[in-house]
């Protein structure tokens, strides 16, 4: 099976002696859709952030997408990083612009084409059962809305890993439980999914692999 991530004896330490976490050792398969738990404090968003290279160890070995994470040079990280979508949990859209205009711009930074850029949208919306809302301000959204619109954008480059930070705390259970169906369709279609959450009942509801971590160890996989 390919491996998106791996990780061997990874441990991550801050200023002060801080361990965030403390020898890591899992592997990430492609197309697996996978729950991230633990408490807050517990090394969940490192554990994100390593992944996402906004983080180097400080021990062990990593390695995402094919690349040492150990040896990635900053001029090859945005490389990386366009093969990586992010889904925050405040949404971070552009209120005054339109779900179609929040999609375009993220696309721009590849320098798409037009044509190709509409593409993409048209082909993500259907994804997200947003076609109706194409032309709606992200500020006349609904919270659920704007999570999908925020999903949509963090899956308009194709990417290969998706992480979502907390994607459902702040909607209620019917929305997270439409939110997660969204999240592991896209799981079905190859892309890696790691879904970072406090929601211990939706963890129950959704058959997944879950990963747990309290004070900075992996103690169930």
């Amino acid at each position: 099976m390919v491996q998106v991530a791996s990780f061997q004896h990874v441990a991550k330490r801050y200023s002060r002696g801080i361990l965030a976490l403390h020898d890591v050792n899992l592997e990430l398969p492609k197309g697996e859709f996978t729950f991230l738990t633990g408490p807050s404090g517990a090394g969940k968003t490192t554990f994100l952030k390593l992944l996402f290279g906004e983080e180097r160890p400080t021990e062990g070995e990593l390695a995402v997408l094919g690349h040492d994470m150990n040896r990635l040079k900053i001029r090859d990280l945005p490389g990386l990083r366009r093969r990586i979508g992010v889904v925050f949990q405040d949404f971070r859209l552009l209120p005054r612009r339109t779900t179609v205009e929040n999609l375009d711009i993220a696309l721009r930074i590849r320098r798409l084409s037009k044509d190709e850029r509409q593409r993409r949208i048209d082909a993500i919306l259907r994804i997200v059962e947003l076609e109706g809302r194409a032309d709606s301000f992200a500020e006349e959204l609904s919270g659920g809305e704007q999570q999908r619109v925020a999903i949509a954008r963090a899956i308009s480059g194709d990417p290969e890993l998706l992480l979502a930070d907390e994607p459902t705390g702040n909607l209620d259970p019917d929305l997270s439980q439409k939110i997660m169906d969204l999240l592991r369709k896209i799981a079905s279609r190859g892309t890696t999914v790691i879904v970072a959450t406090h929601n211990y009942e939706m963890v129950k509801r959704v058959e997944a692999r879950a990963i747990h971590i309290e004070s900075g160890r992996v103690l169930v996989q």
